[in-house]
């Protein structure tokens, strides 16, 4: 009896500590618990479940195969077998298991949640749906799964439909909010603002508390503060991405070139590649060997695809691979150097980089922020987007470029089609503003603003991306509380040609950069087209962008620091016309001669920055932050 007291007292300090998140601590007390008690299935049950947390599989499975030997019906155990292949992303064995759990027990509602998220992974949507549905059926009060129909109904653009999902997660469970950053994000992508001031000091009450409330992406685009920024990331990292790791446990290997890696699951027609498919090529073969780890699979006939295929040394299809697979991979071709390409964005697989691909780790261009993680060694960057002052907001060390951290494709040119303003239902007779950013950038003050430059600019019109339905009936709305006439708000439709997307933005005047989170690749596609950009630079790397493609084109003149200024200037270059004109004309000059649009240049640049990390490594130093002369 004494033994069964015992027993019972360590299982539930166990469930303590597994509930605190401690999970060493946990697998210890369940274990000691099963001294006493080795046949208890609750105890394998939460045993199994917390190693699966740590990552110990196979310790996992052998407790659970026990579980099958003791009661072989146990759904609860089917359920942790799905668990286990979800982090293996073997997801047809997973939903197996969860299949099999929801027979033996029908209802079981988290075996449904799990289910569809599984078949989520498999984008079987509407498959995922209705399991949610059969989750929330059974227990109407389950937040997780209704989080996680929210996130499905993002994917399929029911919008409305996710932010009520949402809603009824956050009920449900007020304290507990991952899924506030989502929300918000889902809302600023239709143009849905109601309560947006409230709902930002939320968040940011939530992330000073230490709370996990959001994604590190969604913020950026909602609070131009990088403490918050930085907060955020930590806590994601904390939460999912931990390394027991450091740089001493890698060993150095010598070889003739610095090998380089770069990881993304963009490698085909997507703004990334655009930007660097020719740098791949450019890289210098005597002194550099490249490996191309594509993380997402693409369509064969994707033309750029085609070209980045020839752009490597080594081009690997890794998105079958677990995230530790991938990493033994890199490390086995003894990789020099890991250059995350994608940071906290969709499939990017940050959970590679806790398992060290690579001596050295490098946050590169498609996350513009900190990734709050102390395995990433640098962040590629200069002197614009990360003065040396907000160095304490980056987790990373900074490797400044002389000119701006973002690069070009020369290779990408407008089409020769000489377009007519009337080809997308634009004015003849008037100044055109546009803007082709993404609906999640742009909010009240940034519509304010634009309202403002509208109504003392009378002969006028704004050119937006349509982006979605939702968001222009939105917009339009907006715009119309603010006195502005729908008339005046042109949409401008998705082109599948990136050689005529880029020749019509000639028919515009003067490009507007939202805040705080500026134009990134559709900055570079208006400055290439010969329009000026106009930005409000902030406090973050998000809101500096506009900033440094403009100092790196020798454009200083059109980087404001405040709302006023902005507006300002915006407003006189649309009444007076000599001044814009001067303007493009110096555009058009520096296109040829100032950096920004200098391939070969910017390829030399970041080899001297890769040699010099890989310098400091072979010299057994520590990162820091590095500067070219």
């Amino acid at each position: 009896m004494e033994n069964f007291d015992v027993a019972k007292q360590l299982f539930l300090d166990g469930l303590d500590l597994l509930e605190q998140g401690r999970l060493a601590e946990a697998e210890i007390k369940f274990q000691d618990s099963l001294q006493l008690l080795p046949i208890k299935v609750s105890t394998l049950l939460n045993l199994s479940a917390t190693q699966i947390e740590l990552k110990k599989f196979d310790e996992a499975i052998i407790n659970l195969s026990t579980v099958i030997g003791l009661e072989e019906n146990c759904a609860e155990a089917y359920l942790n077998f799905g668990l286990i292949q979800v982090k293996l992303k073997k997801f047809e064995q997973a939903l197996n298991n969860f299949k099999l759990a929801t027979t033996m027990s029908p209802n079981y509602a988290e075996a449904w949640s799990n289910k569809g998220n599984t078949l989520h992974e498999l984008n079987r949507l509407e498959d995922a749906i209705t399991a949610y549905d059969q989750a929330i059926k059974l227990n109407p009060n389950y937040a997780e799964a209704w989080s996680n129909k929210g996130n499905t109904l993002h994917k399929l653009n029911r919008f409305e439909d996710a932010i009520a999902a949402y809603d009824q997660a956050i009920k449900l469970n007020p304290k507990k909010t991952p899924f506030l950053g989502n929300r918000l994000h889902i809302k600023m992508a239709i143009a849905q603002w109601e309560n947006f001031d409230s709902d930002i000091k939320l968040i940011t009450e939530k992330i000073n508390f230490g709370e996990y409330v959001s994604e590190p992406f969604p913020l950026l685009s909602l609070i131009d503060d990088p403490s918050l920024h930085l907060k955020t990331a930590k806590r994601v990292v904390s939460a999912r991405y931990r390394s027991n790791l450091t740089p001493a446990l890698i060993s150095k290997k010598i070889h003739s070139k610095i090998r380089v890696g770069y990881f993304s699951p963009d490698f085909k027609s997507h703004p990334v590649s655009f930007l660097t498919a020719e740098l791949f090529e450019l890289h210098d073969r005597n002194r550099f060997e490249t490996y191309a780890f594509s993380l997402q699979p693409s369509d064969k006939n994707d033309p750029l695809r085609t070209r980045l295929l020839k752009a490597f040394d080594h081009f690997i299809n890794v998105e079958n691979k677990t995230d530790s697979e991938i990493a033994e991979l890199a490390q086995n071709l003894e990789l020099d150097i890991a250059v995350n390409l994608g940071g906290h964005t969709q499939h990017s697989r940050m959970g590679i980089f806790p398992h060290r691909a690579a001596p050295i780790q490098v946050n590169f261009l498609g996350y513009p922020g900190t990734l709050g993680a102390d395995y990433i060694d640098y962040i590629i960057a200069d002197k614009i987007l990360i003065p040396e002052a907000h160095q304490k907001f980056y987790s990373e060390k900074v490797a400044y470029l002389p000119n701006s951290y973002m690069i070009d494709d020369s290779k990408r040119q407008p089409s020769a089609k000489n377009f007519k303003r009337k080809d997308f239902g634009l004015p003849d007779d008037q100044f055109i503003f546009c803007c082709f950013n993404n609906g999640y950038k742009f909010n009240p003050k940034v519509l304010r603003c634009w309202a403002n430059i509208l109504l003392n600019t009378s002969e006028s019109v704004l050119w937006v991306s349509e982006n979605n339905e939702l968001f222009k009936r939105n917009l339009i709305n907006e715009f119309s509380s603010l006195g502005i006439p729908p008339k005046r708000i042109i949409f401008a439709k998705y082109l599948n040609s990136m050689a005529e997307h880029l020749s019509r933005y000639k028919l515009a005047d003067l490009f507007l950069d939202t805040s705080p989170f500026n134009a990134h690749t559709t900055a570079i596609d208006a400055l290439k087209a010969g329009v000026p950009l106009l930005t409000l630079s902030g406090e973050t790397y998000a809101s500096k962008v506009g900033a440094s493609l403009l100092t790196a084109i020798n454009l200083p003149e059109l980087i404001t620091s405040t709302q006023d200024a902005y507006e300002r200037m915006a407003i006189e270059l649309a009444q007076y016309p000599n001044k814009l004109a001067t303007i493009k004309k110096k555009l058009a000059s520096n296109y040829l001669s100032a950096p920004l649009f200098n391939t070969p240049l910017f390829t030399m640049h970041l080899e001297t920055i890769y040699e010099k990390m890989f310098e400091r490594h072979e010299m057994g130093l520590l990162p820091d932050h590095l500067f070219i002369e």
